[in-house]
């Protein structure tokens, strides 16, 4: 389903963004620290965006399972290994958010 290829694209968009403003708040957070908690707060709304559409994703599967069966294999395991690469990067991202609050 090409649905699937084009949300799983923003996925990982939303998750390399997440990333990025994580990062830049830790980088700014000694001195611009009203800036650096903007850049987290952005980080951690990247994340539920992130959140949002896998939920999405999961849903047109599931749907699809009801009406129609098993989706095709050769779609599924592009999906999984995309989820794989995508759950694998929002590793990191929370990491770096985790160091942000620690920090």
């Amino acid at each position: 389903m090409k649905v699937i290829k084009v949300i799983s694209k923003r996925i990982e968009e939303e998750i390399s963004d997440a990333k990025t403003y994580a990062t830049l708040a830790m980088e700014y957070k000694t001195d611009y620290p009203e800036l650096s908690q903007t850049l987290y707060n952005i980080s951690v709304q990247e994340m539920d965006h992130m959140k949002l559409l896998h939920n999405a994703v999961a849903t047109i599967i599931s749907n699809y399972r009801a009406k129609e069966g098993e989706p095709p294999a050769d779609m599924m395991a592009v999906y999984d290994y995309l989820h794989k690469e995508q759950m694998e990067k929002a590793l990191e991202a929370k990491m770096v958010q985790a160091m942000y609050k620690e920090s």
